[in-house]
């Protein structure tokens, strides 16, 4: 049953926490550069939210070039009381 699975459906990770700079970084498939501070949506797409007593701990976002989903996670690092791991 695995086997019909298909990895174009599952997201890839990105941990905020290991990228340097602005935040800015390249799509894991197609390399368009993704920044926080495009709030356009031109490059991509907001697609889920995941919150923990109202503030952000995960985002799942969709490059606009090739459609892939890219899903966000470091967020849980600046939220006090929350262990970091």
């Amino acid at each position: 049953m695995k086997k019909s699975m298909s990895k174009k459906s599952l997201p890839y990770k990105i941990d905020l926490t290991e990228i340097e700079g602005d935040g800015s970084f390249p799509c894991p498939k197609c390399g368009t550069v993704i920044s926080p501070e495009d709030e356009t949506e031109q490059v991509y797409k907001i697609v889920e939210t995941k919150l923990i007593n109202d503030e952000l701990v995960e985002l799942v976002i969709m490059c606009s070039n090739c459609g892939s989903k890219i899903k966000l996670t470091g967020f849980e690092a600046t939220i006090e009381g929350l262990p970091t791991r």
